[in-house]
């Protein structure tokens, strides 16, 4: 059975390459290559979940590269990096607003019982699977730091 994400990004590739769109088929190539890379390496059929933390690796590598990028005054290599992030971005699932997050962390922290950042390793043990591909987890991480020294 193939997954709704994996469709949709099969079905994009198509539209990208009968509108001649290079820089949108090249991401999605790139995209469907590390999918593929995994389900070989692993002899899987990936699930959407599965395929949500391979994108999140994906813009988590482009994210640094566009760190180094800049670092080196190389703004024409970050811009495609960035160009990647947008493109890869589409295929997960709506982003979690600030204040839904706070609610899982403020429970999570409540359920675990942790009272300092100590108890980190508790608290983001609980809110990861919630928010795993729903949030950017460096954020997350911060978020639960902050609250826990607050």
């Amino acid at each position: 059975m193939s997954s709704p994400i994996k469709e949709k990004i099969l079905e994009d590739m198509k539209v990208a390459m009968r509108s001649q769109e290079k820089e949108r088929l090249a991401t999605i190539r790139l995209i469907m290559a590390a999918l593929k890379q995994r389900e070989v390496d692993e002899r899987i059929v990936l699930t959407d979940e599965q395929i949500i933390a391979v994108l999140n690796k994906m813009i988590k590598q482009r994210r640094d590269s566009i760190t180094q990028y800049e670092a080196g005054n190389r703004a024409d290599l970050a811009q495609k990096e960035a160009e990647e992030i947008r493109v890869i971005q589409q295929y997960l699932p709506a982003q979690m607003d600030e204040t839904e997050l706070d609610k899982i962390i403020q429970a999570a922290i409540h359920e675990s019982g942790a009272t300092s950042a100590k108890d980190m390793g508790k608290v983001m043990g609980l809110v990861k699977p919630k928010v795993q591909g729903k949030a950017d987890m460096t954020i997350v991480s911060a978020k639960v730091k902050e609250q826990l020294a607050g």
